[in-house]
């Protein structure tokens, strides 16, 4: 049994910062890729980062050079700052992490709940 749980949304001003936690817990062998999206009323999801186990991150147009995905593999924990936020950055902010369980000889996605993030103008 995997778990994933985010933390960390809330309301932000525009050109405020919100930081964005993403834990996985339970029957754990490996954690590959941990990636963000998030969806906005009327709207489809939207992939937000990833990274991977070495590091590598990838990002939406729309969020380079204001957010940063960063992990700490050794706690299954990943992070998402949200710098110079944006009225069009809320929405529900959801984590993926792409994990080996314990027992399962293939890796399979796990996903948080969810986290509101309201960016005010």
């Amino acid at each position: 049994q995997v778990q994933v749980v985010e933390s960390g949304g809330g309301l932000a001003q525009a050109g405020g910062s919100l930081r964005l936690s993403c834990a996985a817990s339970g029957s754990i062998v490996s954690m590959n890729v941990m990636a963000w999206y998030r969806q906005a009323p009327g709207k489809e999801r939207e992939l937000v980062a990833t990274i991977s186990t070495d590091g590598t991150t990838n990002y939406a147009n729309s969020v380079k050079g204001r957010f940063t995905i960063s992990r700490e593999n050794d706690k299954n924990t990943g992070y998402l700052q949200m710098n110079s936020l944006k009225p069009e950055d809320t929405a529900v902010y959801s984590c993926k992490a792409r994990v080996q369980a314990r027992g399962r000889w293939r890796v399979d996605d796990y996903w948080g709940q969810g986290t509101q993030v309201t960016v005010s103008s």
